[in-house]
């Protein structure tokens, strides 16, 4: 697909995968879509998936539907990359939560865009804002906030964000409360751009610790992390889970079409 400055949602290519529909997109590609949601005005809504987003959608009606309703869908882990393959599509490129905060920050720098970080633990969203204004100097920092996504702090915390205007808003409370979060809060406070992105305020701020670039290429990161944070074995269960159904998937569609040629 060939990159233009106005790039329409609608005509961008998706695949499908167990019944949840991923964008095909760059990472170029993604900034533009992002800069022209911005200029639109509109609230949209901007998910990061991978294997354990897509098993949560075949347990839970709420987030398989927030999944369908938001506007930008990427294929953030290199599951969603293999399970397409394995069901005879594609997507060309990864493309992560981290780097697209950190790109993007430079796009809301040359453009004037304010952001807003919310969520992780006390303290290192000012961190990762501070990280992000070092790499960017002259970017505009609306506000941050850790909170959480509980209902009762939902009042106070929207108040707090709509009286900064951001363009904006990155949500850090971890799947899938932060886009549940995002759902029910959007359409009060019509953020051009809201997206949930997970750990990123950690790995800005070195909390965590990214795996190296070349275990990222090989598809290993889900690895790496399980051996330097083994509680996470619980949420990693989803992967095999996720390459069971694949594959139950792929053998489905073969006897289909076996079945259609006798």
């Amino acid at each position: 697909m060939t990159v233009n400055k106005k790039i329409d949602i609608s005509n961008v290519p998706f695949v499908n995968i167990l019944g949840v529909e991923i964008h095909d997109v760059s990472y170029q590609e993604t900034i533009e879509i992002l800069k022209n949601m911005v200029q639109n005005g509109q609230p949209h809504h901007v998910m990061t998936v991978n294997p354990e987003f897509v098993m949560m959608a075949q347990n839970s009606r709420a987030f398989f539907e927030i999944l369908q309703k938001a506007d930008l869908k990427v294929a953030d882990g290199i599951g969603i990359l293999l399970g397409a393959r394995i069901l005879g599509t594609s997507v060309r490129e990864r493309v992560t939560g981290v780097d697209i905060v950190r790109r993007f920050a430079a796009t809301a720098q040359e453009n004037g865009f304010r952001i807003f970080l919310l969520g992780a633990a006390p303290g290192i969203a000012e961190q990762a804002a501070a990280v992000l204004q070092k790499e960017n100097p002259g970017l505009q920092i609306a506000g941050t906030y850790s909170g959480s996504p509980r209902p009762e702090d939902e009042e106070m915390i929207c108040s707090m964000i709509e009286k900064t205007r951001p363009h904006i808003l990155f949500v850090a409370y971890g799947p899938p409360q932060q886009d549940l979060w995002i759902a029910r809060t959007q359409q009060r406070l019509m953020i051009p751009v809201a997206m949930g992105v997970g750990g990123t305020f950690d790995f800005l701020t070195g909390v965590a610790v990214r795996a190296p670039l070349w275990i990222r290429r090989i598809g290993m990161e889900w690895l790496f992390r399980l051996i330097r944070e083994p509680w996470r074995w619980k949420r990693q269960m989803s992967l095999p889970l996720f390459v069971l159904s694949i594959i139950w998937k792929r053998m489905s569609q073969k006897n289909i079409q076996i079945k259609a040629r006798s």
